[in-house]
């Protein structure tokens, strides 16, 4: 079995050209991966986003020195994982400056995800941390804008007129929220302008899977795709030792970690947004993209890890 440094060494081409990044492997010279030119997700304007993402919510504290980190974002992104989604808390503006580092002159390749604390929706205060994220950014937009949680917040009608007001600004061209349950995305729809919500980012893997009893049913009833962060099972990565991703993994010539992400992504209405800190980890993520799993893989998957109800 590949480790995760052993399995996609060398130079990687450009987004498009997945399969070059599997080439190597035992899997694809057997036929058996499915290489596509790479899964993409439609938000609610029409507009079509990766798949799979990059996180950065512990990027730009010294865990790995900056330069390794900026290195990462920068193969994620020649490797098609142009989403990228930070927020003013991480590392208290040190992610967005990171970042801003890493999409100067390449801007335009970039769907730009940032986030609003709760405690900044008062008054004029998310048009202020809007500015800020912008600033430490550098950039005059963000794509995507979300309100991180709903922690505090008793009714969502001045949360929309902001994030309206900074699209009609061009500040932002799209909005969301995040970490939001099904009474909260009910409250959000009887606001005006509610259903203009492009996505509920959320925790959500294979080993956490609580999400799958009402919220995911209630965001495909409305076309609303999903965002899952922690998609490798959080900071300590435990879900990347579990057997059965080992064992399909082994099988596949891929590791635990690109199984978890294309199991992930499997239905279209999910962009997954892994955070890695290491170039060598960010490739053998994109694999995902071109990594379609079997109905006795699924099932394998389902009967390590039941679904709701079951």
């Amino acid at each position: 079995m590949l480790n995760r440094r052993e399995l996609c060494l060398g130079a990687l081409p450009a987004v498009g050209t997945i399969t070059a990044a599997l080439s190597s492997t035992s899997a694809l010279a057997a036929g058996a991966v499915s290489v596509s030119a790479g899964r993409t997700v439609k938000i609610h304007d029409n507009t079509i986003v990766p798949a799979l993402g990059q996180g950065s919510a512990r990027l730009g504290q010294g865990r790995h020195p900056e330069a390794a980190e900026e290195e990462a974002l920068r193969t994620g992104l020649s490797l098609g994982m142009t989403l990228i989604d930070t927020a003013e808390i991480y590392g208290n503006g040190n992610a967005e400056r990171l970042i801003s580092h890493v999409i100067a002159g390449q801007r335009d390749r970039v769907f730009l995800v940032s986030k609003v604390w709760p405690n900044h929706v008062a008054g004029n205060g998310i048009e202020r941390a809007c500015d800020a994220s912008l600033a430490r950014l550098g950039t005059d937009h963000l794509d995507l804008y979300l309100l991180h949680w709903p922690s505090g917040i008793t009714e969502f009608s001045g949360v929309v007129t902001a994030f309206e007001n900074l699209v009609s600004a061009g500040k932002i061209r799209a909005w969301g929220v995040s970490n939001f349950k099904v009474s909260h995305m009910e409250q959000l729809f009887h606001v005006p302008h509610g259903d203009r919500c492009a996505t509920n980012q959320i925790l959500y893997n294979l080993g956490d899977r609580g999400m799958e009893r009402d919220l995911l049913p209630w965001c495909e009833q409305h076309d609303m795709p999903l965002m899952a962060y922690s998609p490798l099972g959080g900071p300590d990565a435990g879900l990347l030792r579990d057997l059965a991703l080992a064992r399909i993994g082994a099988a596949r010539g891929c590791s635990a970690a690109a199984v978890a992400l294309a199991w992930t992504i499997r239905n279209g209405k999910v962009i997954a947004i892994p955070e890695s800190g290491s170039a060598a980890h960010v490739k053998e993520n994109a694999v995902a993209l071109a990594l379609t799993l079997t109905p006795e893989e699924l099932e394998a998957l389902d009967a390590a890890h039941p679904p709701p109800g079951r």
